[in-house]
């Protein structure tokens, strides 16, 4: 009995659990998983672990530690495998320093001149792929900082005179946004001229506009999609926003308290093209709230786009039936033959919860962290990057998409009679005819009730018909039935009339500058 539990506490060991635990045994070095590098321009692969241990060199950090830090430290700590994507404004942000310093006689001219010949040298290095990106130096800074010292020598070891990397990635990082919110306008221009184009084609088409899913009003389909025309600009307008904001420059600022030195923040901020030097110090380099209404505004943009793709995803069914993307936006499937899906626009919807993600990642780091600057921050930037990287995959898809599909007139036309789309402009006809409007949404409810009891639409109901529920109904009401004399009685701003849709949409061809 006693060997029998034993056999079950300690079962023999199998051929599995022996596999396992050789795999758990074996040399850590061999067990690591090092993140590569993206495929881009200026990027080289990183060294290999060997490679590392081999040429594992003193921090410039290091001259108060009597030892270096473990592998497991410096592989959990490093950034390089990401941050690499800010060297060009590292760079940027670098000749900026020096050159200030140099005017401020703090490096002479020709330390200076030594500094930026190097660091032009590593930027083209960096833009062959012929670059070393090294994970002991952990992080973009560093690397480039310690290759320029290795190229020209002590003038290099000046470089960081009155400067932390507190404020050294903060400026880094308030540059590449600068930059990002620049390439997101450009592709929010994009989607709203394909869909300013795309309207231009249906300029008198009708469609069934809809609340909580159901069929509301007839609407022409140019003032739909001019809608989200509409949004996208204030989505740019967001951004535009937000790039004023963040484009006040941290450097300067060091680690938290500023310099002793005699530095001019003021020119710095200049050659950068920042607004101004940030006030405060502390504020400089402990902030990210940039950062955080960055990625907000890409996550309000990106429920927008989720929104299109929905509605289009619906109007690409069979149920729908009102949409028909071309095989150059389509996809099909790996057992059913006859399927042709828009992938595209259904991935759009999907990549917007990954947006909203990055946003809600940064505010969750943010949340609790003391002033001034925290290694947390470091964790910033991967979400940073996936949200900007993400927003501008989405817009780009969503012009391509708009580019082609076309909307099936027939299909969309022999839908309309359903729904009683026509009732709000009956209700209308009657405040004209001086009849409350309470009491006329009750009297066309009545009609709506007796056209369901008849199986016909407003259109179909007979003058006696008509009088039988309210005598104030004449000949004139039937000017207003239908989905073509309800659209045209829409008069005001912004509304669906074709008056007011034409002059919508020649409003936005000349704000785009799309030429007639």
């Amino acid at each position: 009995m006693a060997a029998t539990s034993q056999s079950l506490l300690y079962p023999a060991p199998t051929s599995l659990r022996r596999a396992r635990l050789a795999f758990y045994t074996r040399d850590a070095v061999t067990l690591r998983r090092r993140p590569a590098f993206p495929a881009v321009a200026g990027a080289s692969t990183p060294m290999s672990s060997s490679e590392s241990e081999e040429k594992k060199e003193s921090k410039l950090w290091g001259g108060r530690f009597e030892e270096g830090v473990t592998d497991a430290v410096e592989r959990f700590t490093e950034s390089i495998s990401y941050d690499w994507q800010l060297y060009k404004y590292d760079i940027v942000g670098s000749k900026a320093h020096a050159s200030m310093l140099a005017a401020q006689g703090l490096i002479t001219t020709g330390d200076r001149d030594i500094i930026l010949e190097g660091l032009d040298h590593i930027e083209k290095q960096i833009q062959d792929g012929k670059f070393e990106w090294r994970k002991d130096r952990e992080d973009v800074h560093m690397n480039i900082e310690a290759a320029l010292i290795e190229r020209v020598g002590e003038p290099a070891k000046k470089l960081h005179t009155a400067r932390s990397r507190n404020d050294q990635v903060v400026t880094d990082l308030r540059l590449w946004c600068r930059d990002a919110i620049d390439k997101i306008l450009i592709r929010i221009k994009q989607f709203q001229v394909s869909l300013v184009l795309l309207a231009s084609k249906y300029v008198d088409l009708i469609v069934p506009g809809y609340t909580h899913l159901q069929r509301a009003q007839p609407v022409l389909l140019p003032h739909l999609l001019l809608s989200y025309v509409e949004q996208l600009e204030r989505d740019a307008g967001r951004l535009v926003d937000c790039r004023e904001r963040l484009n006040f420059c941290p450097l300067g600022a060091c680690a938290l308290a500023g310099t002793g030195l005699p530095i001019d923040r003021f020119k710095t901020a200049k050659d950068l093209k920042f607004t101004a030097p940030m006030k405060n110090s502390i504020d400089a380099v402990s902030d990210r709230d940039f950062v955080l209404e960055f990625l907000a505004a890409n996550s309000i943009a990106a429920i927008h786009l989720s929104r299109i793709g929905e509605e289009w995803v619906l109007w690409a069914s069979e149920e729908f039936g009102f949409l028909t993307p071309s095989d150059s936006v389509s996809t099909g499937s790996s057992i059913m033959p006859q399927k042709k899906n828009p992938d595209p626009m259904e991935l759009v919807r999907g990549k917007s919860a990954r947006v909203v993600g990055d946003l809600m990642t940064v505010l969750v780091l943010c949340k609790g962290l003391p002033q001034a600057y925290n290694r947390d921050l470091q964790e910033d930037k991967e979400p940073l990057f996936d949200s900007v990287k993400a927003i501008l995959g989405m817009l780009e898809v969503c012009s391509e998409f708009a580019q082609n599909i076309s909307f099936n007139s027939k299909r969309i036309k022999s839908s309309l009679p359903a729904g009683y789309l026509d009732a709000t402009t009956l209700a209308d006809y009657l405040v004209k005819k001086g009849v409350p409007f309470r009491t006329s949404h009750e009297i066309v409810g009545r009609c709506v009730a007796l056209c369901v009891s008849k199986n016909c639409q407003l259109t179909e109901l007979k003058m006696d018909d008509l009088k039988a529920v309210h005598p104030v109904f004449e000949t004139d009401v039937f000017a207003y039935l239908g989905v073509e004399n309800a659209v045209n009685k829409f008069v005001s701003y912004g509304s669906t009339g074709s008056k007011q849709v034409k002059k919508q949409l020649e409003d936005w061809r000349v704000q785009l500058g799309i030429n007639p």
